[in-house]
């Protein structure tokens, strides 16, 4: 006879083991890291893989954790845009566009990422092919096509591009095994993967099965639906960017900063990550700058970015304080020079490494908001986990503020970030905070 208790036990067995398989793996490595975005083609004057490693050393000594190439494949020349045309036009899965060198030449730079700590990912367009891909000569039922048979952008705008059909599983086979290619003759470290959501969800869980049977890899998502985790590691928190250049242009406040927090808590599973970002490649392009976008508020939410659930992306040229509209499809070689947002990025990199409050997914530390004197203005809110605590304060506005808390979770002795003078907070603290200024104090 079968007892309450052993079917209590079958149940939970069950249970356990679909939750436990629906949830993605992240590598260890992954969850102290910040992401770094390069864009080889503006990245030098050459514009290839031999000119990027020399910037390798400042990359490291950044901090940055894992580097993001924009896709390396070779572009489509049928229906290009521009004279050189969209990296996401992809012509060949299984090649590298010789404007940026040869395989070797990838594969060498891989090592020496790898041999200074660092991870890395390239971009993957599963979505959409160049018109010139030899598939549309020996496999035309992979992808879409009108009444009349004619292949189709699958975006009327995306006119150098035509659309894949996952509806054909042999499609699947094809792109699994290209992604496969890249990790096993490249010893490369995952993806981002372009448009993910325009893909079948359970075309991916396949395909992550599949790379991570191969060595655990790390999978970002350019989608932000929480279905997506049940493949990604990571999704783009395209939401929280949204409000902050809202935030910085005066149409919404601090409050609608914590609203958004709470409710991706709610609607995500813990092991999530999302990525938050101040800019990437098709916000500077065609959305403009950070300085365009976020003014005096840029160094605000760039900190933001840190303090915040999850991983922070830095673009290409932002530690330069990049303020310019980098051309798409044409060469725009991007302004090196020193800055100060080299230096805040560095401190920040550090401290988000070295205090585990800060990483990511379930590692890190639980955000609680701080109730302050003016919560439409001024964001406020620590990161605690067990005894450990950090403690987050940022004017959100064009006016200075003298901030007042009270609250018993702060107590003890705290590093300033900026002076890194120790401070004793007694359950209140008061400070003054310039214009969309911010601070940082972590518990000893």
């Amino acid at each position: 006879m079968i007892t309450n208790r052993i079917i209590f036990t079958i149940i939970f067995f069950v249970i356990s083991n679909f939750v436990a398989q629906s949830q993605t793996k992240t590598p260890n490595w992954a969850f102290d890291k910040s992401i770094y975005e390069v864009n080889l083609r503006q990245y030098s004057q050459d514009g290839n893989f031999d000119a990027f490693r020399k910037h390798l050393p400042r990359l490291k000594e950044l901090g940055v954790g894992i580097l993001w190439f924009m896709p390396i494949h070779p572009i489509g020349e049928v229906n290009r845009k521009g004279t050189l045309g969209s990296y996401y036009s992809v012509k060949d899965y299984r090649a590298v566009n010789p404007e940026f060198g040869t395989i070797d030449d990838f594969k060498n730079l891989v090592k020496e990422i790898h041999s200074l700590g660092m991870y890395v990912i390239i971009d993957w367009v599963a979505n959409h092919t160049a018109w010139d891909h030899q598939w549309t000569k020996t496999n035309t039922e992979f992808y879409n096509t009108d009444k009349d048979g004619n292949f189709i952008p699958p975006v009327d705008d995306w006119s150098d591009v035509i659309d894949l059909n996952y509806d054909n599983k042999q499609l699947w086979n094809e792109m699994i095994n290209a992604l496969k290619f890249w990790i096993t003759e490249c010893d490369i470290d995952g993806y981002r993967c372009d448009v993910a959501g325009m893909i079948p969800i359970d075309f991916w869980i396949e395909a992550r099965k599949q790379l991570d049977n191969i060595k655990p890899v790390f999978m970002l998502a350019e989608w932000d639906t929480p279905e997506m985790h049940k493949a990604f590691d990571m999704t783009y928190d395209w939401n929280m960017h949204k409000i902050m250049n809202s935030v910085a242009k005066g149409k919404m406040n601090a409050n609608d900063i914590i609203n958004h927090i709470k409710n991706d808590k709610e609607n995500y599973p813990d092991y999530a990550f999302r990525m938050q970002f101040t800019d990437n490649h098709d916000e500077n392009s065609w959305n403009g700058t950070v300085q365009e976008r976020l003014g005096e508020a840029a160094e605000c939410f760039a900190v933001l970015t840190y303090l915040i659930p999850d991983m922070p992306l830095i673009y290409s040229g932002q530690e330069a304080a990049l303020n310019k509209r980098l051309s798409f499809f044409e060469k725009d070689q991007i302004e090196w020079k020193e800055d100060k947002f080299f230096q805040i990025y560095k401190s920040l990199n550090k401290v988000k490494k070295n205090n585990e409050l800060l990483h990511c997914g379930i590692r890190g530390g639980e955000i609680e908001f701080i109730t302050n004197n003016n919560q439409q203005n001024i964001l406020s809110f620590i990161r605690v986990k067990d005894d450990k605590v950090i403690l987050a304060i940022f004017n959100l506005s064009e006016t200075p503020s003298v901030v007042l808390l009270n609250d018993t979770r702060l107590s003890g002795k705290f590093q300033n970030f900026h002076t890194k003078e120790e401070a004793e907070i007694n359950k209140s603290l008061k400070l003054k905070l310039d214009k969309w200024s911010w601070n940082i104090f972590i518990k000893n």
